[in-house]
């Protein structure tokens, strides 16, 4: 190892979060839908005057089909999003083959695009071009903006968004199932979840962690107090 390539190690102090696998989204996606759901649910149910048994019961028929719900639309969805990925790699291994030249223009003219020399872009192509799959790879991540290498697990992001949801939806339910009977206290525990979170989520970006817990929060509230509304509205006409 020559002292440059030694110096360079030495000087790399930071790491990066692993965001592959297709885990992340799904899952901070099913924890705040699983929250702002069922706190809305129960919000919403609970303003109708219903007791506690009917809002654990719909919060706990809330919790299972959204978890199911999830996990359903997220395998699909990502599944779709790899094939998509798989038919472009087949259009462009049989545009490579069929019109290599003009593939190999178009690569030089995405590098030059990029800041590159014409002569330093043309250099790099023919590189790339000696090799079909780094070429694939190379015209997919440059048109696509997508590693065809390096695609999500419909299995991982399922069972995130299923799981995440899962116990977000919990959280509002947790007062009722140790049996203190509150329609505030479950609004509150689901609150606490929703900040906690947000905060959580927080250090995959570049936000403060109250602010985010505080952003999540807002979400929870607009949303929880439109359903109480309806709840109240509803069961007050069905009173009447």
């Amino acid at each position: 190892m020559t002292q440059v390539d030694e110096t360079a190690q030495s000087e790399v102090g930071h790491t990066h979060n692993d965001l592959s696998g297709g885990w992340l989204r799904p899952a901070v996606f099913g924890a705040m839908d699983g929250l702002v759901t069922n706190i809305s649910l129960v919000a919403g149910v609970g303003g109708g005057g219903a007791s506690a048994h009917v809002i654990v019961l719909t919060g706990m028929a809330g919790l299972v089909a959204g978890a199911f719900s999830m996990a359903l639309g997220e395998y699909a969805s990502v599944q779709t999003q790899n094939d998509s990925v798989r038919a472009e790699v087949a259009t462009e291994r049989r545009e490579l083959r069929e019109n290599p030249a003009a593939e190999k223009a178009e690569l030089v003219q995405m590098f030059t695009e990029m800041g590159l020399a014409e002569s330093t872009a043309r250099q790099v192509a023919e590189e790339i071009h000696a090799d079909e799959e780094l070429a694939v790879r190379v015209h997919i991540e440059q048109e696509l903006g997508v590693n065809p290498d390096d695609q999500p697990s419909p299995v991982v992001a399922a069972i995130s968004s299923f799981l995440c949801f899962s116990v977000g939806a919990l959280f509002p339910l947790l007062p009722f199932l140790f049996g203190w009977e509150s329609l505030l206290a479950g609004l509150g525990v689901g609150g606490v979840g929703l900040f906690a979170a947000g905060a959580v989520v927080s250090r995959f970006t570049t936000r403060p962690w109250w602010s985010n817990g505080l952003r999540q929060l807002l979400f929870g509230a607009v949303a929880a107090g439109a359903t109480y509304l309806v709840g109240l509205l509803i069961g007050v006409a069905a009173a009447g």
